[in-house]
């Protein structure tokens, strides 16, 4: 049995897609497609049940799958340790992380890190859900501390955060200036949707110990923080913001900040990843370079 052939057919179980795992594994969806056929005519079995909008396994493509991905993972975890046998780490990284934390601490990390190490490889996919790295086949996630589930390795890679409400110069000449986090159904506010239930995302308000859920609407709902960002600073409306996305605007009067005795702080991010015998020397190397340090 070609062991290639088996970890086709795994890709593309995992991803329930051919066109998914042929780019992931750098070969055309109609290639893989036959991969896959030829290893069932070789077994006698049907391992995918192919439709016009998905591919799912079957009952025995199910079961072959829980038997082999484990030892897929041990073969790429071993093969990743003879890495250390390099003179410098070499290898690809496939990261998940969301938008803000991508580009406030993942995007330096790495304009520092990958110029020394030609041979380290790494693939961001930037995704504002909570992604499963383990069954999407991802070496590690960027989440905020509260989101990082029990059985991983965690490390702090940044500060405290706070979420702050802004609003442009323009916007609050012609609205009042909310005082309470409540004011907030009266004004336009510019929304994001959250990518796991669908809803809209709360506004989330802390003072004394006393929490408040704000559900605001608006004209705007925007998944795209650039865009949410440009838009507060045309007086399209309020915005719920990370702080450090806003300070220059703040500092020269761009825009106002308000309600900020009810902006508390809260963990900021994490690497996330599986516990493994081995992290590849590439893995350990992105560690080091994102630990944050006080």
């Amino acid at each position: 049995m070609d062991f290639n052939d088996l970890a086709a057919f795994a890709s593309v179980a995992r991803e329930k897609s051919f066109t998914r795992a042929a780019a992931k594994l750098g070969v055309s969806p109609s290639a893989l497609s036959q991969t896959v056929r030829n290893l069932e005519a070789r077994l006698g079995l049907r391992l995918l049940t192919r439709t016009t909008r998905s591919v799912s396994p079957t009952e025995a493509g199910a079961r072959l799958l829980a038997t082999l991905a484990p030892r897929l993972e041990e073969i790429r975890a071993e093969v990743a340790a003879l890495a250390e046998l390099r003179d410098k780490p070499a290898g690809t990284l496939r990261i998940t992380a969301g938008e803000h934390s991508a580009v406030s601490i993942l995007q330096p990390a790495l304009a520092k890190l990958l110029p020394d190490y030609p041979d380290v490889k790494i693939e961001v996919i930037v995704d504002n859900g909570l992604t499963d790295i383990a069954a999407e086949g991802y070496d590690a996630g960027i989440r905020l501390g509260d989101q990082v589930a029990k059985d991983m390795i965690a490390l702090r890679i940044g500060p405290d955060m706070r979420m702050v409400v802004v609003g442009s110069p323009a916007y609050f000449a012609r609205h009042p200036v909310p005082r309470v986090p409540q004011d907030l159904v009266a004004h336009n506010c510019i929304n994001m949707r959250m990518p796991t239930s669908g809803g809209l995302f709360v506004w989330n308000f802390e003072r004394a110990g006393r929490e408040v859920n704000v559900r605001c609407e608006g004209q705007l709902v925007l998944n795209n923080l650039p865009m949410r960002l440009s838009s507060v600073l045309a007086g399209l409306g309020l915005a719920w913001l990370p702080e450090d996305q806003v300070l220059p605007y703040l500092a020269d009067g761009r825009l106002i900040r308000v309600l900020d005795d009810w902006s508390p702080t809260f963990p900021g991010y994490h690497l996330y990843y599986p516990s493994r015998r081995y992290n590849s020397p590439a893995l350990t190397l992105l560690v080091e370079a994102l630990r944050h340090r006080q």
